[in-house]
């Protein structure tokens, strides 16, 4: 597996990427995570809907607190058919408890703890910790990038700005 050596931090402390870079234009990979209800979910069942895969460390974080729920506010905004999705390394029920905690019922949480599927073939699984990066990567309507970012301090939130506009350009 590919190693990218300090690319994010963890309060300027210095982290190791696994897995390839990927960039706008790629095809984005197929991955394999878990439901809310212990189910398997790859990228497939999102064929042909524009989506934003939110990469998260862990839901019980602030800053991922506050992320999550931006998104799932501004979801409502979005046109039909847009999903967003937020992967995190915590266990389902914690993802399901949170979600109901926080009422979050427009962003669907996805768990990368089995396989870590997602992580690799997103290179964005963390080495030192087993957690995933913060990024966001938005997949047009063809399976197709349109969106890449790597948050690079994972103390800080992403480009919502960005995030929304690739989301809003991928949905025509």
């Amino acid at each position: 597996m590919l190693e990218r050596p300090g690319l994010i931090t963890m309060r300027g402390n210095p982290l190791t990427l696994l897995g390839s870079e990927l960039k706008v234009g790629d095809k984005a990979p197929d991955f394999t995570v878990t439901n809310n209800d212990m189910q398997p979910v790859s990228l497939a069942d999102y064929q042909g809907q524009p989506l934003a895969l939110l990469s998260v460390p862990s839901l019980d974080t602030p800053v991922c607190a506050v992320e999550t729920r931006r998104f799932n506010a501004e979801a409502a905004k979005l046109a039909e058919g847009v999903r967003i999705l937020t992967i995190s390394m915590d266990l389902p029920f914690a993802q399901k408890r949170w979600c109901g905690a926080m009422g979050i019922d427009k962003v669907v949480t996805l768990s990368d703890h089995r396989e870590a599927s997602f992580g690799q073939n997103y290179g964005v699984l963390i080495k030192e910790l087993r957690l995933l990066a913060r990024a966001v990567f938005v997949v047009d309507r063809t399976g197709k990038l349109t969106y890449v970012e790597l948050v690079r301090e994972l103390a800080d939130e992403p480009y919502y700005a960005g995030v929304l506009d690739a989301l809003a350009k991928a949905a025509v």
